[in-house]
């Protein structure tokens, strides 16, 4: 699957949650860099799983949803997006679109592509 990049110039200066805004199933998501795997592995983990070679890739299939969609149509009832603001997630290296907003990269992700929330 190729990854296409776009980029997405904003006139205001709110935060980056109010500049894109995911539809349908898609979660937008802050990929952890490796400096945060890093810090997070010598505080103890707080997520309580330690993920073989995270720390070794320039990019993570981790990361913070910064916003989500809402939600798909079935059978004609809307189905909300099962991750929230702020969960901290693992996804498919290969389900995201790269989205860049003032600098940062971010990721956009269909729902079907986060793996796992990390508690």
């Amino acid at each position: 699957m190729e990854k296409t990049k776009s980029k997405v110039v904003s006139k205001t200066s709110t935060k980056t949650q109010n500049k894109i805004i995911p539809l349908g199933s898609r979660v937008l998501i802050k990929p952890f860099t490796k400096e945060d795997l890093q810090k997070e592995n010598t505080a103890k983990n707080s997520f309580g799983i330690i993920l073989p070679d995270a720390g070794s890739k320039e990019k993570s299939e981790q990361g913070i949803v910064l916003a989500v969609g809402a939600g798909d149509y079935q059978d004609g009832k809307l189905v909300p997006v099962s991750v929230k603001v702020g969960d901290k997630v693992v996804f498919s290296k290969y389900g995201y679109e790269d989205v860049e907003v003032d600098g940062e990269e971010l990721y956009l992700i269909k729902e079907e592509n986060v793996l796992a929330v990390l508690k």
